[in-house]
């Protein structure tokens, strides 16, 4: 068809990728409510005492994980956006970054069931390390230097590696210093409003 660019073999377009990660994004955000408890727990009719104990950590760790998937899930849609035609590389780059967000209900389940557990703790921060050093590294294949939004994806990574850290030894403190990641980036987004920023 005239003004379409016809593809090397070693070319993909990236919005039939774009189909699968909103699939992949969509399943694990679900499956991160799996692990919660359900009315079974209850051996009579809980009052909100037995409702808090039962679900408060759970539910903290249910609201971290769901916004951290949500937070990528916007910048992967950005950045295919951006990058119409890949490699095999850039495919098989985002194919793992889609994996990493495939095993988040898993670290999340072990995570809201054992968080005072500082190997599980340091377990779950660095699968959040993971996640965000390959969404960095995305980002730098697309634009190749130090740009507003190369910093501004690597700015989860150096949190949550010092947060991963804090973990090992303070693994109730770890979730607040994990937070800071996204309140960060929304002080950005509204610090540099009029210009495009990227996660």
């Amino acid at each position: 068809m005239p003004g379409m660019t016809e593809l090397k073999p070693d070319q993909f377009e990236m919005r039939r990728l774009e189909s699968l990660s909103n699939t992949i994004f969509g399943v694990a955000m679900t499956l991160l409510a799996y692990d919660l408890p359900k009315a079974a727990v209850f051996t009579s009719a809980p009052g909100w005492s037995d409702l808090a104990q039962v679900y408060s950590g759970k539910l903290a760790g249910l609201a971290l994980s769901f916004i951290i998937a949500g937070v990528f899930w916007i910048s992967h849609h950005r950045r295919l956006a951006r990058q119409p035609v890949g490699s095999r590389g850039v495919v098989i780059l985002n194919l793992f970054f889609l994996l990493s967000i495939v095993l988040l209900p898993v670290t999340n389940g072990l995570y809201t069931n054992y968080g005072m557990s500082s190997a599980v703790a340091v377990l779950y921060g660095l699968h959040l390390t993971a996640i965000a050093g390959l969404n960095a590294w995305l980002w730098w294949t697309i634009l190749g230097g130090w740009r507003h939004e190369i910093m501004a994806s690597l700015f989860p990574l150096l949190v949550f590696i010092p947060g991963t850290i804090v973990a090992a030894f303070a693994p109730h403190v770890a979730p607040f210093v994990w937070f800071i990641a996204f309140g960060g980036l929304l002080i950005q987004r509204f610090y540099a409003a009029p210009a495009r920023t990227d996660v």
